[in-house]
């Protein structure tokens, strides 16, 4: 594990700070944050959280700060079905029940899917009706888009949702830093059959769309999407922070009488 020294600098760049601009946020010397960050001074715990409450360090991220300076962690990383979260878990499926007829999902920072509504469930059982196989792996956005037997083969305009979850996977990473998980996801996914190998380069320069529409098409039926991305304000759990609610769209008429009618028909075997 890196020392607390290295840690900080890192930080610090990330956020794109110099010692001067930090220090003062941080109400220290920049004496002290040089020595810090050379190891010439130990932090104590109380400096450690404060410098990463500056920084805005996730969590998961403060406990390794606190790890790397020889203190313990802060901040708890509790099991999804742990009854400590019962109350969490029923406000974020009244979230997804809200969100019927369209689909909506929590995912983790790895995304993986970790809970669907009643919608996207039905939708893309739908999608996938008959298909053999499924992607590897637990339920993941990633591979559901990426692999040939995820959704991948009903999404019209795939190449521009892929390039655009590309590029979201290196933006909208928990406090603005690339996650280890993620990443690694991701490099799974860029090699997958018929992937362009242009994707494992993403064009920093290219304008982002302030809207990624999604395109699905099965058979006859056509739906239109776009979603939104919502997180779970000041959490002090590590599983908390890193959920993410993705809520879907419609983008016409059709869409919605389409959703409406996958609703009314009977549930189909596949989950």
């Amino acid at each position: 594990m890196p020392d607390v020294g290295t840690l900080l600098k890192h930080w610090r760049g990330a956020r794109r700070l110099s010692q001067l601009t930090l220090a003062a946020e941080a109400a220290v010397s920049v004496r002290h944050l040089s020595f810090l960050e050379t190891g010439r001074a130990k932090p104590s715990r109380a400096m450690v959280l404060k410098l990463a409450e500056v920084l805005d360090v996730p969590l998961r991220e403060r406990n390794t700060l606190l790890l790397s300076a020889g203190f313990s962690p802060e901040y708890r990383e509790s099991a999804w079905d742990e009854p400590s979260l019962s109350a969490v878990r029923e406000a974020l499926e009244a979230i997804l029940a809200q969100q019927e007829p369209f689909p909506a999902l929590v995912m983790d920072r790895g995304w993986d899917i970790r809970h669907v509504n009643t919608a996207a469930r039905r939708f893309f059982a739908f999608l996938r009706d008959g298909q053999p196989a499924s992607p590897p792996g637990p339920p993941n956005v990633l591979r559901r888009m990426f692999h040939p037997d995820g959704v991948r083969p009903y999404v019209t305009n795939w190449p521009d949702v892929a390039e655009a979850l590309v590029r979201r996977v290196h933006r909208e990473a928990i406090g603005g830093v690339a996650d280890e998980r993620a990443q690694h996801i991701l490099e799974e996914v860029l090699h997958y059959p018929r992937v362009p190998a242009s994707l494992r380069s993403p064009d920093p320069a290219a304008p982002l769309l302030p809207i990624v529409p999604i395109h699905y098409e099965r058979g006859t039926r056509k739906f239109a999407y776009f979603s939104t991305v919502t997180t779970l304000g000041t959490p002090q759990d590590v599983t908390l922070q890193e959920l993410r609610i993705e809520c879907f769209f419609p983008m016409n008429d059709e869409t919605r009488a389409q959703a409406h009618r996958l609703a009314e028909e009977p549930a189909r075997v596949r989950p």
